[in-house]
């Protein structure tokens, strides 16, 4: 259990919320949700971090980080990654739950 000011904190989530503003959670939500999509796209593939480097052009090392959340990678970076795993970005609103395997336009 950690006090801050005397108030105990016995959750992540009230940790989280006294260290971390609310726009830096949201960032930090997004990312590990890109990520994971990332992941999961490469592992449905059946592709090795090795193999991708190789389709892709980015360097093994960069995509393990990137994977493990060592390092923030630019977007030119998930851009490559991504578009060789045959994905891309959706740009949506954050307070509009979407099913990202339904078409777009379709609903």
């Amino acid at each position: 259990m950690i006090t801050n000011n005397d108030k105990k904190l016995t959750t992540w989530e009230e940790i989280e919320s006294e260290i971390f503003t609310p726009e830096e959670i949201a960032e930090s939500k997004l990312r590990v949700e890109l990520i994971g999509e990332i992941i999961k796209a490469r592992k449905e593939k059946g592709l090795s971090q090795r193999e991708l480097e190789q389709i892709s052009g980015v360097k093994q090392p960069i995509i393990a980080r990137m994977e493990n959340g060592t390092s923030v990678p630019n977007l030119k970076t998930v851009l490559k990654v991504l578009s060789s795993l045959g994905k891309t970005l959706y740009i949506g609103d954050l307070n509009q739950n979407i099913d990202l395997d339904e078409p777009v336009g379709q609903k």
